[in-house]
């Protein structure tokens, strides 16, 4: 048998608040929360102010953050010269490294080094690779065997809140028959104005992680309840992943 998951076999939905929408000045509170709501993976956006007009958290606070979850820390790398900082970020806890390949001059390289750190249980990292949105799938052909993560983004990187574009959708497709045509356990994950309006077509399109910011952390739909908000989220996902069994 394949050591690759059959293409008929999906991933169940993982949710994925990003800390970004979060209360930074009591952030690891937030993790709690997050973390009893049942968030499956916490999303830590960080952003170097170069390759995104932005700047937030490094590998400190991905530290501190640690000893308040057992979750996954998926850390989304939006900056340059990735290859200098990923060995940090492991160090400190992330459990997936998520670099863009509109940064990485050698990304197979890269993917490479990746994969090739340790976590605190003593598993590898999980590699990902980020595609902005003008950035073609194809761009990923020859690394997609060293993906565990694919990140859509259907936003346009560097802030949060903003509105989903509906023209990426064709990419999740795509890449999902990518996917399956070659047999891998990638999962397919989507970055940007997430919520119940939306998470059902990305989610029939091929993906199955989902980063929601404002649609968990300040949904004027549910508040400061964010168990709601994750339970809102997984069930429509989950409804409109049955296609794919």
């Amino acid at each position: 048998m394949s050591q690759h998951t059959a293409p008929s076999e999906r991933h169940a939905p993982v949710i994925a608040p990003s800390l970004l929408s979060a209360d930074f000045s009591r952030l690891g509170e937030e993790v709690v929360a997050l973390d009893r709501a049942g968030a499956d993976w916490m999303h830590v956006d960080v952003m170097d102010g170069r390759f995104v007009p932005n700047l937030t958290i490094g590998p400190l606070v991905v530290s501190a953050l640690r000893p308040h979850t057992s979750r996954v820390l998926d850390c989304h790398l939006m900056i340059e010269e990735p290859e200098r900082y990923v060995g940090a970020f492991a160090d400190a806890g992330a459990d997936i490294i998520t670099v863009h390949v509109e940064a990485c001059r050698h990304l197979h390289r890269n993917l490479q080094q990746i994969r090739g750190l340790s976590r605190k249980s003593g598993d590898r990292v999980l590699a990902g690779v980020s595609l902005n949105p003008h950035t073609p799938v194809s761009a990923l052909v020859h690394v997609l065997d060293l993906c565990d993560v694919v990140l859509v983004m259907s936003v346009n990187p560097g802030f949060g809140g903003q509105q989903f574009i509906p023209a990426v959708r064709p990419k999740i497709r795509e890449l999902r028959a990518m996917i399956a045509a070659a047999g891998l356990p990638t999962r397919i994950e989507v970055d940007g104005g997430i919520t119940v309006d939306t998470i059902a077509d990305v989610a029939a399109d091929g993906a199955d992680a989902f980063v929601s910011g404002t649609g968990v952390l300040r949904s004027p739909q549910f508040g400061r309840d964010y168990a709601a908000a994750v339970a809102a989220l997984r069930g429509t996902a989950d409804a409109a992943m049955i296609w794919r069994t």
